[in-house]
């Protein structure tokens, strides 16, 4: 099964995917404003296209844990995707310091690949070694 994991925001969503056996996480081209109609309809194409079993949405929890006005935008974002790619399960999945990693990682090693989809690939490596277990 494959997961896909987004990394949300209002201008771009960094996109990221896994292998089928959920063990490489591979940052992909991220998609522009998602929160539009038209973003929301990509993003629930890609998840289609790409076969994938899983949705994981990066939430943007504060330092201390507690919601921010991105956290909230995030999962409005995250139920109007639930409802767009049923029976797709989505997922929130705390997202503290992906960016901040990604942003050390060095330049993208493809020309489409943005920050915001290795921050997604940061994402969903940390996701696959909690969860890669229920990949089958």
């Amino acid at each position: 099964m494959r997961v896909l994991a987004l990394d949300y925001g209002s201008a771009r969503c960094g996109c990221a995917l896994s292998d089928p056996t959920g063990t490489l996480a591979t940052p992909i081209e991220h998609i522009e404003r998602p929160g539009t109609r038209k973003g929301l309809v990509r993003v629930a194409d890609l998840a289609r296209e790409r076969e994938v079993g899983r949705i994981v949405v990066g939430l943007p929890l504060g330092l201390s844990g507690r919601d921010t006005d991105q956290t909230r935008e995030t999962r409005e974002w995250a139920d109007r995707l639930r409802e767009r790619v049923k029976p797709i399960p989505v997922e929130l999945y705390d997202e503290r310091f992906t960016t901040a990693i990604a942003s050390k990682s060095g330049p993208p090693t493809h020309a489409r690949t943005s920050e915001d989809s290795r921050a997604a690939a940061v994402l969903l490596e940390d996701w696959l070694a909690r969860h890669g277990s229920e990949i089958g």
